[in-house]
Protein backbone atom coordinates (compact mmCIF):
# COMPACT_ATOMS: atom_id res chain seq x y z
CA UNK A 1 0.00 0.00 0.00
CA UNK A 2 2.50 2.59 -1.22
CA UNK A 3 4.93 1.68 1.54
CA UNK A 4 2.68 3.11 4.26
CA UNK A 5 2.62 1.19 7.49
CA UNK A 6 0.39 1.54 10.50
CA UNK A 7 2.47 4.29 12.18
CA UNK A 8 2.42 6.43 9.04
CA UNK A 9 -1.33 6.01 8.63
CA UNK A 10 -1.91 6.97 12.26
CA UNK A 11 0.14 10.14 11.82
CA UNK A 12 -1.83 11.05 8.69
CA UNK A 13 -5.15 10.44 10.47
CA UNK A 14 -3.98 12.52 13.44
CA UNK A 15 -3.06 15.43 11.14
CA UNK A 16 -6.44 15.21 9.41
CA UNK A 17 -8.13 15.23 12.82
CA UNK A 18 -6.23 18.38 13.79
CA UNK A 19 -6.98 20.16 10.51
CA UNK A 20 -10.68 19.36 10.17
CA UNK A 21 -11.70 18.67 13.74
CA UNK A 22 -13.72 15.81 15.14
CA UNK A 23 -17.06 17.30 14.07
CA UNK A 24 -16.23 17.35 10.37
CA UNK A 25 -14.78 13.84 10.12
CA UNK A 26 -18.16 12.07 9.70
CA UNK A 27 -19.08 14.48 6.90
CA UNK A 28 -15.74 13.93 5.19
CA UNK A 29 -16.11 10.15 5.48
CA UNK A 30 -19.63 10.32 4.10
CA UNK A 31 -18.46 12.41 1.15
CA UNK A 32 -15.60 10.03 0.41
CA UNK A 33 -17.92 7.03 0.60
CA UNK A 34 -20.42 8.60 -1.78
CA UNK A 35 -17.64 9.58 -4.17
CA UNK A 36 -16.19 6.08 -4.24
CA UNK A 37 -19.61 4.47 -4.75
CA UNK A 38 -20.43 6.89 -7.58
CA UNK A 39 -17.07 6.14 -9.19
CA UNK A 40 -17.66 2.38 -9.01
CA UNK A 41 -21.20 2.78 -10.34
CA UNK A 42 -19.98 4.86 -13.29
CA UNK A 43 -17.32 2.28 -14.12
CA UNK A 44 -19.90 -0.50 -14.02
CA UNK A 45 -22.35 1.49 -16.16
CA UNK A 46 -19.60 2.27 -18.64
CA UNK A 47 -18.69 -1.42 -18.96
CA UNK A 48 -22.36 -2.34 -19.45
CA UNK A 49 -22.76 0.22 -22.23
CA UNK A 50 -19.62 -0.91 -24.05
CA UNK A 51 -20.75 -4.50 -24.16
CA UNK A 52 -18.29 -7.37 -24.21
CA UNK A 53 -14.64 -6.48 -24.45
CA UNK A 54 -12.94 -7.02 -27.77
CA UNK A 55 -9.96 -8.51 -25.95
CA UNK A 56 -12.06 -11.27 -24.43
CA UNK A 57 -13.44 -12.17 -27.87
CA UNK A 58 -9.94 -12.40 -29.35
CA UNK A 59 -8.73 -14.73 -26.57
CA UNK A 60 -11.48 -17.26 -27.20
Amino acid sequence: MFGLGLPELLVILFIILIIFGAGKLPQIGEGLGKGISNFKRSLKDNEDKDGPNEDSEKKE
